[in-house]
């Protein structure tokens, strides 16, 4: 569903299937392991024809049981729509750091590249 919807928007998947990020870092994530930390790697790296996004993770994104009417729900953003979409809202993990106003808690980014992600890529070798 991500991948047509993605596709139909001009989107320029390489891979079956994504690898799954966030945007900036999320310390409710971090807190899931003992030693939890996070990596960077800079919007340059990446063709942004190639990722997608959903404003929270995709699974209450879409699902049918998170039925409160936010502009958000049910949908796959381009690079470009999204960052208008943080422009408006901000990142969820600052204004529901606590998870009390819904269950977005981070932006998903679905990288549909490998490339981006090589070890050497990343490190600038």
């Amino acid at each position: 569903m991500a991948r047509t919807m993605f596709i139909s928007k001009g989107g320029l998947p390489v891979r079956k299937v994504p690898h799954y990020m966030v945007v900036g870092e999320c310390e409710w994530l971090n807190s899931w392991y003992e030693e939890g930390a996070a990596v960077k790697i800079h919007i340059s790296a990446f063709n942004t024809d190639t990722l997608s996004f959903s404003y929270g993770d995709l699974f209450p994104t879409f699902s049918p049981k998170v039925d409160d009417g936010k502009e958000y729900r049910g949908n796959i953003y381009t690079y470009k729509e999204m960052v208008q979409l943080i422009h408006k809202y901000g990142l969820p993990q600052v204004w529901n750091k606590e998870g009390t106003k819904g269950p977005e808690r981070y932006i998903e980014v679905q990288v549909w590249d490998d490339e981006p992600l090589q070890i050497s890529r990343i490190k600038g070798e």
